[in-house]
């Protein structure tokens, strides 16, 4: 029987902790600020500052997020008054989702602040190792360049 090779060489593993550290440095830098938006919460205002109207099925594909809980970000982002559902003139069963002036704020107000995040999670990459990174997280997830997340 082949051993395993040890966690530290495994990308699932990897992954899982990059993620980790993501997600507390950037939780770490908006509660600092006075905010309490997850990831998630703020990838689905960003969606919506720039696709203003989706259902949620739409949202949740543009965030690469679970549809069935999508339901529950939204309910959240409701409830701290960034989004409005508004009735969709073309199907009464689905809601079109739009930011909230609050909720437009927010976005321009932090988006600086997310972007300014990303170089504390790969603070230990140079420059080029930061863009290689990148791209290869892209490809490994059939990305392309541009591809909107």
């Amino acid at each position: 029987m082949t051993p395993n090779p040890p966690l530290s060489e495994m990308p699932g593993h990897l992954i899982r902790r990059l993620n980790q550290h993501s997600t507390a440095v950037f939780l770490n830098r908006l509660k600092d600020l006075g905010h309490d938006i997850t990831p998630v919460q703020f990838s689905a205002l960003v969606t919506l500052a720039d696709h203003p109207g989706l259902d949620q099925a739409t949202l949740a594909g543009l965030i690469a997020y679970d549809r069935a809980t999508i339901g529950g970000v939204v309910k959240r982002l409701q409830q701290k008054k960034l989004i409005r559902r508004e009735t969709n003139d073309h199907d009464r069963r689905a809601f079109r989702l739009m930011l909230t002036p609050a909720g437009q704020a927010l976005v321009e107000h932090l988006g600086p602040v997310v972007v300014s995040l990303q170089d504390d999670i790969v603070s230990r990459l140079t420059e080029s190792e930061r863009v290689t990174f990148v791209k290869l997280m892209q490809k490994a997830l059939h990305l392309n360049a541009s591809a909107d997340l």
